[in-house]
């Protein structure tokens, strides 16, 4: 995992230059923004862009950027992202991560994910803490590849945290630290699984956890667990939102067990205040540990930012020049 850390005087830098940005907007919008997201990051500390334009170019897995500006009068957390929205709560924030990805990619969102806002918030809603959702708690977010059943996914899922008083962990894998049998990987190198979008695409959410009745009737997408270049592959996995086909027992073996490599592969951060992590969503799958929330104005609460290499092939999906993926 590659980590820098900001002195007081680059986080001041980065501070000023969102204040900047916030005070010639009228009204704040993520996406009228992010078309000059890269110019305006040219003004970020030279060791900060030219740390991110080292990670791009060695596609590394994990990386921390650490000493952030976050408000000293920061709101209390939202009851949900829905609160957050209608709020503007932690403007500012979402610039910096905006400047900040800006370095490894483009920013897009979903049509279908939070009202089809670029800056996603992350933070425990009331009813909703079993659910495969980031807006879960007491369940553990399992192990997964972000928006693993569309063309389009993330190169990067980056998160910046602005409130995390639990140390609860952001949990990852890389694919480089798994140890799969030769059988095992052929079987997950061929075309024989079948990739759905999960509960925050389609507003369902999953409580009984009752098999894999839960993607009766969704629309999916087929290929490979593993691809890519044979010396450095590429994994997309998400065991909640995947299958097999009916009847493919040695498909099925292979996914489980990854399930039980990846669970002895775990590695963990706990964010603090200001860290911001950019999770390679090719080589990486990530999750988050459960914890209890209290709804106080005090839960964990992040930013959250998918970032793509090549904006072009989000705009040959739309009739106009979109950040928004329908």
């Amino acid at each position: 995992m590659d980590k820098i850390t900001l002195s007081s005087a680059e986080s001041d830098e980065i501070a000023r230059l969102a204040d900047e940005v916030l005070a010639g907007a009228d009204t704040w919008d993520p996406l009228t923004f992010v078309d000059r997201a890269g110019r305006v990051a040219e003004r970020l500390p030279l060791r900060l862009r030219e740390f991110l334009a080292e990670v791009r170019a060695n596609e590394t897995d994990v990386t921390v950027v650490s000493g952030l500006p976050i408000a000293g009068d920061l709101v209390p957390t939202p009851t949900g992202w829905d609160t957050a929205a209608k709020t503007g709560a932690g403007q500012r924030e979402e610039i910096v991560l905006l400047l900040c990805g800006s370095a490894l990619g483009e920013a897009f969102g979903w049509a279908n994910q939070q009202d089809g806002r670029i800056v996603h918030d992350v933070c425990p809603a009331p009813g909703m803490e079993l659910s495969l959702t980031s807006a879960s708690s007491e369940a553990a977010l399992s192990l997964h590849t972000e928006d693993i059943f569309h063309p389009c996914r993330g190169d990067y899922v980056s998160l910046l945290c602005l409130r995390n008083p639990d140390a609860v962990g952001t949990t990852f894998v890389r694919i480089g630290a798994l140890e799969l049998p030769e059988e095992t990987r052929k079987v997950l190198s061929q075309n024989r699984f079948r990739f759905y979008p999960d509960d925050s695409h389609i507003g369902e959410v999953l409580l009984d956890g009752d098999g894999d009745d839960h993607l009766a009737g969704r629309a999916y997408t087929t290929g490979s667990v593993i691809f890519g270049p044979e010396e450095r592959p590429y994994l997309r996995f998400d065991v909640d939102f995947m299958s097999v086909e009916d009847g493919d027992d040695e498909a099925e073996a292979a996914v489980r067990a990854t399930v039980g490599h990846l669970g002895s592969a775990v590695e963990r951060v706990v964010l603090q205040p200001g860290d911001a992590v950019f999770v390679d969503n090719y080589r990486v799958v990530h999750g988050r540990e459960p914890f209890q929330p209290r709804y106080d104005g005090k839960d964990r609460w992040l930013k959250r930012l998918n970032l793509i290499r090549n904006v072009r092939s989000i705009y040959a999906l739309s009739d106009r020049r979109s950040r928004i993926i329908a």
